[in-house]
């Protein structure tokens, strides 16, 4: 499998699962209807731990435009390789919405707020402030790409013991779990440019049930907020603990 192929598979895989559980919590008449935030938190985590596992191997599992540039502004990605991986994130994102809708086709005519069905695609704030919600995604990606970084280190005891090969996948679901439950409530923590324009896309896209617009002038904020995050994450990692 080709790196291409394996983040498009990876995006899709988590865009699967992570917008699967906000549809099953947000759309009438599912099983996990009204569930919550906890459950929504948790279903990302996990969705993020298994995309990775899936394709670790292969890519390194960056599923994020965040972390991919990220990495290359450090000298981890050679900057050849961008266009790709960007590209297969954002088709990863695209199909995973597609699938999504597809998986829960009886329960879009049933629900009728709008904001519903479009919260199951991509973010928006809970309260709409452009500075502050710009601020808040900058600040859960950058967590994000140190954390990823500082855990999965050849110092951290974890991946010296060889470990982290097993279990690194697993600490970075719940790294996206606690940055879930710390930092999504203000604007439900995208923290990946694809996990949210790719599925926006399908949501313009696709011919939902009584959908509404899919908010485009919100939607520069989780795809330049999580940019500037993941790049600032990994120089400050990069500052405080490479040399």
């Amino acid at each position: 499998m080709s790196p291409f192929l394996a983040e498009l598979i990876g995006t899709l895989v988590l865009v699967l699962l992570g917008d699967g559980i906000v549809a099953n919590v947000v759309l009438k008449q599912t099983k996990g209807h009204n569930s919550g935030w906890i459950c929504i938190t948790a279903g990302w985590a996990l969705a993020v731990t298994v995309a990775v596992y899936c394709v670790n191997s292969v890519s390194g599992a960056h599923l994020n435009p965040a972390v991919t540039l990220g990495r290359a502004s450090v000298g981890k990605l050679a900057w050849a390789s961008v266009p790709s991986y960007l590209l297969a994130q954002m088709l990863g994102g695209i199909l995973g919405g597609v699938l999504v809708w597809l998986a829960y086709f009886p329960h879009w005519a049933v629900t009728e707020d709008k904001g519903s069905k479009l919260a199951v695609f991509c973010t928006a704030p809970a309260i709409r402030h452009t500075g502050s919600n710009l601020i808040t995604e900058i600040l859960g990606t950058a967590i994000l790409v140190f954390g990823v970084r500082a855990m999965l280190s050849p110092d951290n005891l974890l991946a010296a013991s060889g470990w982290d090969k097993a279990f690194g996948p697993a600490l970075v679901g719940l790294l996206v779990w606690s940055i879930g439950l710390s930092l999504g409530g203000p604007t439900g923590y995208a923290i990946n440019p694809a996990r949210d324009l790719g599925p926006r896309i399908a949501h313009a896209c696709l011919p939902i049930a009584g959908k509404g617009d899919s908010d485009w002038s919100y939607a520069w904020i989780p795809v330049v907020g999580p940019i500037v995050g993941g790049v600032l994450g990994a120089f400050i990692y990069q500052l405080l603990f490479v040399h």
